[in-house]
């Protein structure tokens, strides 16, 4: 099966982070960095922002 790449707004959606929490994240190393696409285009894996997600802890 194909991995999905998907666009920086998909991941603000599906992670509820900023676009300068993600940058800042991706910074400190704590957030996946995305894979370049095309010269100007940048997407992350669906995987590896499922993967952060499930690695997240959860609120009691």
């Amino acid at each position: 099966m194909a991995s999905r790449y998907i666009r920086r707004t998909e991941v603000e959606d599906l992670t509820g982070l900023s676009r300068s929490t993600i940058y800042r994240m991706m910074d400190a190393g704590q957030f996946p960095r995305p894979i370049r696409l095309t010269q100007k285009a940048v997407g992350w894996k669906e995987t590896d922002i499922a993967a952060w997600l499930d690695s997240r802890p959860v609120a009691a």
